[in-house]
């Protein structure tokens, strides 16, 4: 991809021993990245984007939760950006930070109406029917590769895992699901495609709303549409571009992360055979060492302030390093790793922008029912090629396998046929 010629402003991060965010070494070894970072800076780290946009990026624990907890200083408003007017129209990380009237990019509280809205209908999904409708999907997936012995988890399993069940919670048609995948895969890798990966996005939300408007359902998008808040349906289609593409990427990566652990690492050998044992484990696990949002974008900052012995001027971009937090040495054990049970790591973020608690706990009820059934139906499950040969997507921004291929001995399937 040839990137934009941008030339940063003097003064600006960029021109103080700023670190490009992209290249390969984001693909095979972000976490000595993340390393380097912290003993060349500290917590707070000048960054350059593609085309040599300036940043900051903050790796410290204590400093990502005074960023996301003090929404005076550090605004989600991205029209404060002090770099707009150096920014090109085709900049291929405008879709990523370009304001947009959802619930991502308000503050005060027009966010706590909008994001009100959201998590009440978030709230409303019966956890038992999310589970039984995951399980359903689980069965259905394996069984169009049970009886082949052989398998992609992750095109074939993981990407489709939770857009499937997404399209359940959103009231849209699981035949929308490889259009969905496309345009999601576009935008969040940033690249020549993304801002038309957007629109389509949008295009798909405002088809589900005027469906809805006319019949609607049991599902998110109905409840919307009647909440007390108010929402337009232009304001309901953007922030339901929000929960799909927040639900969909993390959720999806979450669980081929999750996979790849336990398929190779010893300490969850043993548990292969038997099923459930470690699933909760491995899942908190890939949280802390691989989360699927590595970078998110980001804060800008209000006024003139310091952070993590910086001065970051008022208008300066500050990306929320969650990968980068999570390996703080000052919340690690002494040899490096999470303590076995602590869930408190950043990878749903901090603050009023974080994930909503229900958005949480349907992605671990969709992630850990997506591994249970997986490992119920194919036990003897192994990798089909070694570990080293796994590739990472070249995305400073996710940490999301290219593929896990697998193979096991073939099975039977459920008779639940296969999707449109």
């Amino acid at each position: 991809m040839t990137e934009p010629a941008t030339t940063p402003p003097t003064g600006c991060p960029a021109h103080r021993g700023a670190v490009p965010l992209y290249g390969p070494r984001f693909q095979t070894d972000p976490g000595q990245v993340y390393r380097e970072l912290r003993a060349a800076h500290g917590p707070v780290a000048p960054v350059e984007l593609a085309g040599g946009v300036p940043a900051w990026l903050v790796i410290g624990y204590r400093e990502l939760q005074l960023v996301t907890g003090q929404p005076k200083l550090f605004g989600r408003d991205s029209s404060r950006w002090n770099a707009w007017p150096s920014i090109p129209e085709d900049w291929p990380l405008r879709p990523m930070m370009a304001p947009v009237p959802s619930l991502l990019y308000t503050e005060g509280g027009e966010h706590q109406r909008r994001s009100s809205a959201v998590g009440d209908a978030l709230a409303g999904i019966d956890p038992y029917e999310l589970k039984t409708q995951s399980e359903r999907v689980a069965d259905r997936l394996i069984d169009e590769f049970a009886g082949r012995g052989e398998a992609d988890l992750v095109a074939e399993y993981a990407h489709r895992m939770p857009l499937l069940v997404l399209c359940w919670m959103l009231g849209l048609d699981p035949g929308q699901v490889p259009v969905l995948i496309r345009a999601l895969l576009d935008m969040l890798d940033g690249g020549a495609g993304a801002q038309a990966g957007a629109q389509r996005l949008l295009a798909v939300m405002a088809e589900l709303v005027e469906a809805k408007r006319a019949r609607p359902g049991a599902d998110l998008t109905s409840r919307l549409l009647v909440h007390p808040a108010g929402l337009t349906d232009d304001e309901v289609i953007r922030d339901l571009r929000v929960v799909l593409i927040a639900g969909h990427q993390p959720t999806a990566y979450w669980i081929a992360n999750a996979l790849r652990l336990m398929l190779t690492d010893d300490r969850f050998a043993a548990s292969l055979s038997g099923g459930r044992r470690s699933v909760g484990q491995a899942l908190t696990e890939a949280l802390w060492e691989d989360t699927p949002t590595q970078i998110f974008a980001g804060r800008w900052a209000v006024r003139d302030t310091q952070l993590g012995g910086q001065r970051i001027a008022a208008g300066d971009l500050v990306l929320l390093g969650l990968a980068g937090a999570n390996a703080d040495p000052s919340v690690r054990q002494q040899d490096g790793s999470a303590a076995e049970g602590n869930r408190a790591h950043l990878s749903f973020s901090h603050g009023e922008h974080r994930c909503p608690f229900p958005a949480q706990e349907a992605a671990e009820v969709i992630a850990g029912t997506a591994i249970e059934v997986l490992l119920d139906r194919l036990p003897d499950l192994g990798l089909a090629v070694a570990e080293h040969a796994l590739v990472w997507r070249p995305s400073p921004w996710v940490r999301a396998l290219v593929s896990l291929p697998v193979g096991f001995t073939p099975a039977t399937n459920t008779g639940g046929g296969a999707f449109g």
